[in-house]
Protein backbone atom coordinates (compact mmCIF):
# COMPACT_ATOMS: atom_id res chain seq x y z
CA UNK A 1 0.00 0.00 0.00
CA UNK A 2 1.60 3.60 -1.18
CA UNK A 3 1.58 6.03 1.86
CA UNK A 4 2.53 9.02 0.10
CA UNK A 5 1.31 10.87 -2.90
CA UNK A 6 3.69 10.51 -5.41
CA UNK A 7 2.13 11.10 -8.72
CA UNK A 8 -2.05 11.59 -8.19
CA UNK A 9 -2.43 12.45 -11.52
CA UNK A 10 -1.07 8.76 -12.78
CA UNK A 11 -2.66 6.86 -9.86
CA UNK A 12 -0.11 6.79 -7.13
CA UNK A 13 -1.91 8.31 -4.14
CA UNK A 14 -1.85 7.33 -0.44
CA UNK A 15 -3.65 4.35 -0.23
CA UNK A 16 -3.40 3.30 -3.38
CA UNK A 17 -2.66 -1.01 -3.25
CA UNK A 18 -0.39 -2.49 -5.46
CA UNK A 19 1.88 -5.74 -6.20
CA UNK A 20 5.10 -5.85 -6.08
CA UNK A 21 6.52 -7.36 -9.47
CA UNK A 22 10.28 -7.12 -8.75
CA UNK A 23 11.95 -5.93 -5.63
CA UNK A 24 15.83 -4.79 -6.28
CA UNK A 25 17.86 -2.70 -3.66
CA UNK A 26 16.75 0.93 -4.83
CA UNK A 27 13.63 0.67 -6.67
CA UNK A 28 10.10 -1.46 -6.55
CA UNK A 29 8.83 -2.40 -9.96
CA UNK A 30 4.90 -2.32 -8.70
CA UNK A 31 1.64 -2.67 -10.65
CA UNK A 32 -2.01 -0.62 -9.69
CA UNK A 33 -4.13 -3.18 -8.73
CA UNK A 34 -7.46 -0.85 -8.54
CA UNK A 35 -8.84 2.29 -9.45
CA UNK A 36 -8.61 3.95 -13.08
CA UNK A 37 -4.79 2.94 -13.50
CA UNK A 38 -5.45 -0.54 -13.27
CA UNK A 39 -2.83 -2.82 -14.59
CA UNK A 40 -0.21 0.18 -15.13
CA UNK A 41 3.10 -0.93 -13.74
CA UNK A 42 5.70 1.86 -12.03
CA UNK A 43 9.23 2.56 -10.62
CA UNK A 44 8.84 3.70 -6.67
CA UNK A 45 12.27 4.90 -5.56
CA UNK A 46 13.50 5.43 -2.32
CA UNK A 47 12.62 8.92 -0.88
CA UNK A 48 14.01 11.31 1.10
CA UNK A 49 12.26 11.18 4.21
CA UNK A 50 12.37 14.50 7.08
CA UNK A 51 11.44 14.78 10.56
CA UNK A 52 9.05 17.23 11.23
CA UNK A 53 10.27 20.48 12.69
CA UNK A 54 7.66 20.34 15.77
CA UNK A 55 9.06 16.57 16.95
CA UNK A 56 11.15 17.69 20.00
CA UNK A 57 14.62 16.80 18.06
CA UNK A 58 17.40 19.20 17.98
CA UNK A 59 18.50 17.83 14.71
CA UNK A 60 17.01 17.23 11.09
CA UNK A 61 16.62 13.47 10.28
CA UNK A 62 16.65 12.64 7.27
CA UNK A 63 16.75 9.00 5.72
CA UNK A 64 15.57 7.57 2.15
CA UNK A 65 12.91 4.49 2.31
CA UNK A 66 10.33 3.14 -0.28
CA UNK A 67 6.84 5.00 0.35
CA UNK A 68 5.15 1.82 1.19
CA UNK A 69 3.90 -0.58 3.40
CA UNK A 70 3.28 -4.29 3.26
CA UNK A 71 -0.31 -4.80 3.94
CA UNK A 72 -2.24 -7.86 4.60
CA UNK A 73 -5.40 -6.07 6.18
CA UNK A 74 -7.04 -2.58 5.90
CA UNK A 75 -8.95 -0.63 8.20
CA UNK A 76 -12.48 0.38 8.02
CA UNK A 77 -11.52 4.05 7.12
CA UNK A 78 -8.65 3.04 4.33
CA UNK A 79 -11.03 0.58 2.62
CA UNK A 80 -13.94 3.28 2.27
CA UNK A 81 -14.46 3.48 -1.75
CA UNK A 82 -12.77 0.27 -2.43
CA UNK A 83 -15.09 -3.23 -3.45
CA UNK A 84 -12.62 -6.24 -1.99
CA UNK A 85 -13.57 -9.77 -3.24
CA UNK A 86 -12.71 -11.58 0.08
CA UNK A 87 -13.69 -9.70 2.98
CA UNK A 88 -12.86 -10.86 6.82
CA UNK A 89 -13.66 -8.32 9.27
CA UNK A 90 -12.40 -8.88 12.67
CA UNK A 91 -14.08 -7.03 15.45
CA UNK A 92 -12.02 -7.13 18.76
CA UNK A 93 -14.35 -4.46 20.53
CA UNK A 94 -17.19 -3.20 19.81
CA UNK A 95 -17.80 -0.64 16.74
CA UNK A 96 -17.22 2.83 18.32
CA UNK A 97 -18.48 4.99 15.56
CA UNK A 98 -21.65 5.09 14.18
CA UNK A 99 -21.29 3.93 10.51
CA UNK A 100 -18.03 2.28 10.59
CA UNK A 101 -19.84 -1.13 10.62
CA UNK A 102 -21.75 -0.35 7.82
CA UNK A 103 -18.79 0.82 5.94
CA UNK A 104 -17.26 -2.89 6.93
CA UNK A 105 -19.69 -4.85 6.00
CA UNK A 106 -20.51 -3.21 2.49
CA UNK A 107 -16.55 -4.02 1.46
CA UNK A 108 -17.36 -7.46 0.17
CA UNK A 109 -18.92 -8.26 -2.85
CA UNK A 110 -21.39 -10.80 -2.03
CA UNK A 111 -22.35 -12.30 1.37
CA UNK A 112 -20.80 -15.74 0.64
CA UNK A 113 -17.14 -13.67 0.62
CA UNK A 114 -17.77 -11.75 3.36
CA UNK A 115 -17.11 -13.57 6.86
CA UNK A 116 -17.26 -11.65 10.50
CA UNK A 117 -15.02 -12.68 13.63
CA UNK A 118 -16.83 -10.88 17.19
CA UNK A 119 -14.46 -11.41 20.05
CA UNK A 120 -16.98 -9.91 22.70
CA UNK A 121 -20.48 -10.92 21.03
CA UNK A 122 -22.48 -12.27 24.04
CA UNK A 123 -25.35 -10.60 25.25
CA UNK A 124 -27.91 -11.60 28.04
CA UNK A 125 -30.91 -13.17 27.34
CA UNK A 126 -30.24 -13.55 23.97
CA UNK A 127 -28.93 -16.24 21.94
CA UNK A 128 -26.60 -15.34 19.09
CA UNK A 129 -23.54 -13.27 18.25
CA UNK A 130 -23.87 -9.95 19.00
CA UNK A 131 -22.19 -6.31 18.58
CA UNK A 132 -23.08 -2.83 19.74
CA UNK A 133 -23.26 -0.31 17.46
CA UNK A 134 -22.19 2.92 20.05
CA UNK A 135 -23.88 6.14 19.71
CA UNK A 136 -23.44 8.99 21.99
CA UNK A 137 -27.08 10.01 22.56
CA UNK A 138 -25.30 13.32 24.43
CA UNK A 139 -23.88 14.56 21.39
CA UNK A 140 -27.75 14.54 19.77
CA UNK A 141 -29.44 16.53 22.97
CA UNK A 142 -29.05 20.36 22.93
CA UNK A 143 -26.77 21.86 25.23
CA UNK A 144 -26.20 24.95 27.44
CA UNK A 145 -23.63 25.91 25.22
CA UNK A 146 -25.53 26.13 21.88
CA UNK A 147 -29.07 27.33 20.95
CA UNK A 148 -31.23 24.82 20.09
CA UNK A 149 -32.68 25.30 15.94
CA UNK A 150 -36.19 26.49 17.69
CA UNK A 151 -34.13 29.39 19.27
CA UNK A 152 -32.34 30.34 15.58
Amino acid sequence: MLLRNVAPELGLCNGTRLICRNLARNSIDAEIMTGPHIGTRYFLYRMPLKSEENSGLLFVLTRAQFPIRLSFALIINKSQGQMIPNVGIFLRNHVFSHGQLYVALSRGVSQQSTKVLVKNGKQERRSGVYTRNVVYKDVLLPSNKWKSIKNV
